[in-house]
């Protein structure tokens, strides 16, 4: 069974870092790529980054290029959002996902008819 456990989240100022983690079960990481979107309060879901172990390859969102850092430590089969220079329009639930992605710097897309597995989500408030 396929389990994402998002961790990290909580209450920062602006201008500060958060790390997150996604503790992953079920799946290796050359099976899914590993993606962070994030959903504000009455906004639609975002994606943020994705990692695909196997080629290489990362993404982020132009807005928090240069900000955020995902990284993956497979011997625990767990991967990191590190977070810096935290903005108050940061604030969201952020997510974990697995899934047949495409991953690149052109972007994150999901493969047609490809599984996609999701986290519970962890809240990150930053503050002004």
């Amino acid at each position: 069974e396929v389990q994402l456990v998002e961790s990290g989240g909580g209450l920062v100022q602006a201008g500060g870092s958060l790390r997150l983690s996604c503790a992953a079960s079920g799946f290796t990481f050359d099976e899914f790529v590993i993606a962070w979107f994030r959903q504000a309060p009455g906004k639609e879901r975002e994606k943020i980054s994705c990692i695909d172990t196997s080629a290489g390859s990362t993404y982020y969102r132009h807005s928090v290029k240069g900000r955020y850092t995902i990284s993956s430590d497979n011997a625990k089969n767990t991967v990191y959002l590190q977070m810096n220079s935290l903005k108050p329009e940061d604030t969201a639930v952020y997510y974990c996902a697995a899934g047949d992605y495409y991953c690149s710097t052109a972007g994150l897309n999901l493969r047609g008819g490809g599984m996609e597995y999701w986290g519970k989500g962890t809240l990150v408030t930053v503050s002004t």
